[in-house]
Formats: C-alpha cells, sequence, structure tokens
C-alpha cells in the first residue's frame, strides 16, 4: 500500500493519500484547494485513481480541494450528513466503510465536539482524528456548534478504548509533529489525561483562543465542498449506486429526514404569524440572494455559516422565541431549522416553498 501524509504550511494543515498500487485505486483525506495541482501531480507519478475525498468535517482554517478534485478526476466527495454539505456526493454515517483497492476499507467514526458532523476516520492500524484529538491536544469547541463534553465523551470513550498501539495522524500540528499513539495520547495529552469531564470542559471554556483566519470564507465555501458560486452550478451529483459504501445518504434523503423532525407552514401562515408579531424572520440564503429581494424585516443569516454566527445575533439569544425560517425554495430553510433544533432552539418553522411561493402568493 501508498501512504503519504502531506503538509500546508499555511493553515498547518495534514492531508493524507492512501492508495493501492495493485488496483490503483487512491483516497485523499482532508485536501485542501491550494495544492490541487501537487495532488493530480502525485496521482499522476503513480498512475493512480482518485476515489474518494473524504472530509473530517467543514473546515474553518481552509477551503478543501474536494470539488475541484471531482470536476477536475471524477472521484467523489464525502462528508458527514451532519454538516449541511449539500453538494457532496455521499452524506457520512457513523459506521460507514469506505471500500477501495483490494479488500482495503476504511471506517467512520462519529466524533463529535469540535463540531457536530466532525469524524475520524480509521484505517488498519492507523487513525485520522482529523479536528477532535490532536498530538497533544484536541480541536476547540467555541464556535460552528461546539460542545466540549460530546468531545471528552467521544474521545475517551471511543478513540482511547482502540489499540494502544493505534497510530494518531492528527488533522494538525503546529509544531509540525507527524505521528502519534492512541496510549500516548491516552497517557500524556495534557488536556485529557487524567482529566474528569468537568475539568476538561472548564479548560476548553478558558483557552481563549482567536478566530480563525478564513472562517468567513472557509466555512460557507466547504459546504459546498470548496466550490465558488460560479463552479457550483456545474457541481451536478453523478451517483454510482453499485458502489460499495453503506449507509449512504443523497442529499434528497437527508431533506427528506429533516423535514421528519420540523414544523413547517405554508405562506399564507406565515404572513398571519408576521402580522401577529413575536417571532424572529430569518433568511438563510447567500448574501447575493438576499440583496436581489428579500422579505421586509428578515435577518440575513446564511445557511453556510449559521452554527457559528447564530450566538451573536441578539434576535436569537432567546432560545424558546419563535423562528419563522425561509430560503429559495424551502430546501436549505428546513435543514436550518433542524439545526437549530439540534441546537437548543424549541420554537422553530420552516416556510414551505421558499421565497418563490412568497412572491407568487
Amino acid at each position: 500500500m501508498l501512504f503519504k501524509q502531506l503538509f500546508d504550511q499555511d493553515t498547518w494543515t495534514y492531508t493524507y493519500l492512501i492508495a493501492d498500487p495493485m488496483t490503483k485505486e487512491a483516497v485523499l483525506i482532508d485536501p485542501v484547494n491550494t495544492h490541487i495541482d501537487n495532488y493530480i501531480q502525485l496521482l499522476a507519478e503513480h498512475d493512480l485513481q482518485l476515489k474518494y475525498t473524504l472530509e473530517t468535517h467543514v473546515h474553518a482554517d481552509h477551503i478543501t480541494a474536494g470539488g475541484l478534485l471531482r470536476q477536475r478526476l471524477g472521484s467523489e466527495t464525502a462528508v458527514s450528513q451532519l454538516c449541511g454539505a449539500q453538494t457532496a456526493d455521499i452524506q457520512i454515517k457513523d459506521g460507514d466503510i469506505f471500500e477501495f483497492g483490494e479488500g482495503e476499507h476504511i471506517k467512520v467514526i462519529a466524533t463529535p465536539g469540535h463540531t457536530p458532523g466532525s469524524i475520524s476516520l480509521l484505517w488498519r492500524d492507523r487513525l485520522f482524528s482529523g479536528d477532535s484529538l490532536f498530538i497533544g491536544g484536541c480541536g476547540r469547541t467555541d464556535f460552528q456548534g461546539g460542545d466540549a463534553g460530546a468531545l471528552y465523551d467521544c474521545i475517551t470513550q471511543r478513540l482511547f478504548t482502540l489499540p494502544d498501539e493505534t497510530l494518531v495522524y492528527p488533522g494538525h500540528d503546529y509544531q509540525q509533529r507527524w505521528v502519534s499513539s492512541i496510549m500516548q495520547e491516552r497517557t500524556t495529552n495534557p488536556r485529557l489525561a487524567g482529566k474528569t469531564r468537568e475539568q476538561f470542559i472548564d479548560i476548553m471554556a478558558n483557552l481563549n483562543l482567536p478566530r480563525p483566519r478564513l472562517i468567513d470564507e472557509a466555512v460557507p465555501a466547504n459546504r459546498y465542498c470548496g466550490l465558488d458560486e460560479n463552479e457550483r452550478q456545474d457541481a451536478i451529483v453523478v451517483r454510482d449506486k453499485t458502489r460499495p459504501i453503506r449507509h449512504e445518504l443523497s442529499t434528497q434523503d437527508l431533506l427528506t429526514e429533516a423535514k421528519q423532525h420540523i414544523s413547517e407552514v405554508d405562506t399564507a401562515t406565515a404572513k398571519k404569524l408576521l402580522a401577529e408579531g413575536h417571532i424572529v424572520l430569518l433568511d438563510v440564503r447567500e448574501e447575493s440572494e438576499y440583496a436581489a429581494g428579500h422579505i421586509d424585516n428578515a435577518l440575513l443569516l446564511p445557511r453556510g455559516v449559521l452554527e457559528f454566527k447564530f450566538a451573536h445575533v441578539p434576535e436569537l439569544a432567546d432560545k424558546n422565541k419563535a423562528i419563522l425560517i425561509y430560503c429559495r425554495t424551502g430546501g436549505r430553510s428546513a435543514l436550518a431549522a433542524n439545526t437549530l433544533q439540534s441546537l437548543g432552539y424549541t420554537n422553530v418553522l420552516s416556510m414551505a416553498g421558499g421565497f418563490e411561493a412568497w412572491q407568487n402568493a
């Protein structure tokens, strides 16, 4: 097997290439868009065919190369179903298995906490821990819906129960350390070793880390697999249903599942609620859509940045206050409503048909 650990100096990000030199099938984990030419050259040098790009979460510090690699090489993009990346080919679930090469497989381990959709990936004796577990540290939990308690639970109960000799390859390292092991992190990681859940939560609450430099650009872009607005128009997902991936959810499946857990109202009901007042109106479209036309008094909070900006919107401080969400046709608003409910909001409504239905009415 071919294995390479690649490094982006600007964002201290590790990207991993795994390939079978016999079948020529390859997988990239957490590719960075500024290195796409290097990836393509590396694949060509070894005569490899890229099958999957796997994301450990929606990144806030760099833009993924997954969408561009799909366009140029035909590979499939895969992101956790909890990340809101609607244009990904595969919506990952905990326990999914990605098969490639001659009998090779990568197992998904859900490790929420840094973000709700964070995952780790286990291949043979190697764990690709993304931003969940670092060498001597862990991912921050103060934005994008982070949860320190959830992170502690998944690290101690899922990752630290792997065999001691399991190698740990993190998503970042700011001292350019390359690899650790489960035993080393369980026994020496200063944030986790010997710490109770309460102690860990207190540590994470007092890190006072600076805001990621590229967060406003990276998070929305990564919800579209790294593609800009022009490139997204060509990002039509084509699925091969014979592909050996288990528990796949399509975008439509994800939307159908979300709608089972939310409340929708038609435009007539929405107008009545707005006339009565005492409700927050949220527009989750992109800025360009909002500028082209929107409902009066609507707050703009694009779906792509909802998780890490909602806490800074004064109108959303009361999680019991009624919220009405709309988008263009009702899809993004349904997913956004589901997200807000997962964040503790108790009275969230999605407007069926979206702004188009509002205009037609």
